[in-house]
């Protein structure tokens, strides 16, 4: 067994209403979003009162956007005086001093922010949203000057991919606590763009960069996300290296797990109800409207798949790097229609693995 199937972090959904309408957007979300309304704050508690009787993990409040609902703040507030980690997830545009009171005043202890260019041309572009660049730096100098710690996600596709160094340079000098670069999962609205996603031989480029820059970064916390297969990069190129910087990368907020987190740390409760594995895979593996969060994370049938790496097919099966990897699970299903089936995007031959076998 790889880790001990514990929920350590989940990210919430608490509305699927958004003031931007990015071109990757998993939730292909709008200001006003019919059929999928904002739950209420009494369902609010009781979500969280049902996960606490359970665990204790980081729990992020997002969307779409959070801000744009009124009891935002109420329900970190609950949820901090619960004992939990809050955390928020923003695009920055309603950022302003109020706001960064009310975080401070809630208890939440990170924020997350987007960040897609180092330009407005660029990030504007990716955001569908004029003006969207400039919102998010001024969330982020505000962030700053409270003392609101936050990180920095970036996703990229081939339309902005000469961004990476460029947006990586801007989140160290905006004074990020972390930065994630994150490679595109088609889903949602990012469904419409697969022409754009970054090809098997820039993935691979983009990983050896981000090697490369990792291993001289001391101040910022850095890591590709939704790409597991950079493990096996950091085991490969360990002989060259040393295991310093491998025993320093495997660390972070995970407690120590690597690879796809997907159903095995982490999950996503999206404003129906639905735990879904991560935020870019569409199957549900319950509701908390109808089961608890404790029997839908130890018995579901999806997440006991998936935590079953001796049944994943292709060559993630006879992958040795399978237990610091495992392939992206929802890039798979977003490719192939099946969870269980290889990482698309990864291009390692396992040695047990022979090429007849894909006939």
């Amino acid at each position: 067994m790889r880790l001990n199937f514990e929920p350590k972090w989940i990210a919430w959904e608490i509305t699927r209403r958004c003031n931007l309408k990015c071109v990757h957007c998993r939730s292909s979300s709008t200001l006003e979003v019919e059929g999928h309304p904002d739950f209420s704050f009494s369902e609010a508690t009781r979500v969280i009162d049902d996960i606490v009787s359970y665990a204790k993990p980081v729990v992020v409040l997002s969307g779409c956007e959070p801000l744009l609902r009124d009891d935002v703040f109420d329900i970190a507030t609950y949820g901090t005086d619960k004992g939990l980690r809050m955390c928020l997830a923003t695009n920055g545009l309603l950022v302003n001093q109020d706001v960064c009171d009310k975080i401070k005043a809630s208890g939440i202890k990170m924020v997350s922010l987007s960040l897609d260019g180092s330009t407005a041309e660029v990030h504007d572009n990716f955001r569908n949203q004029a003006g969207a660049f400039d919102g998010m730096m001024n969330a982020a100098r505000l962030f700053k000057k409270n003392d609101i710690p936050f990180l920095i996600n970036s996703s990229f596709t081939k339309r902005n991919r000469d961004e990476v160094p460029k947006v990586y340079e801007l989140a160290k000098k905006l004074g990020a606590t972390a930065w994630y670069m994150f490679m595109i999962v088609p889903t949602g609205r990012g469904e419409d763009i697969m022409e754009e996603l970054v090809s098997q031989e820039m993935y691979d480029e983009l990983l050896d960069w981000h090697y490369e820059m990792e291993k001289n970064e001391d101040e910022l916390l850095v890591r590709p996300t939704c790409a597991p297969n950079y493990y096996r990069v950091l085991l490969q190129k360990k002989k060259e290296q040393g295991d310093e910087f491998e025993r320093r990368s495997l660390k972070f907020s995970t407690g120590g797990a690597k690879g796809c987190l997907a159903g095995q740390v982490i999950c996503l409760i999206d404003v129906d109800g639905n735990v879904l594995p991560c935020s870019y895979f569409p199957k549900a593996a319950g509701n908390v409207r109808e089961q608890s969060f404790k029997d839908i994370w130890e018995n579901s049938k999806l997440f006991q798949d998936m935590r079953n790496f001796a049944a994943y097919k292709g060559r993630c099966g006879k992958c040795e790097y399978i237990n610091v990897c495992g392939g992206c699970r929802a890039r798979a299903y977003a490719m192939s229609g099946d969870y269980m089936d290889e990482e698309p995007f990864c291009n390692y031959v396992p040695r047990n693995y022979k090429v007849e076998e894909e006939a």
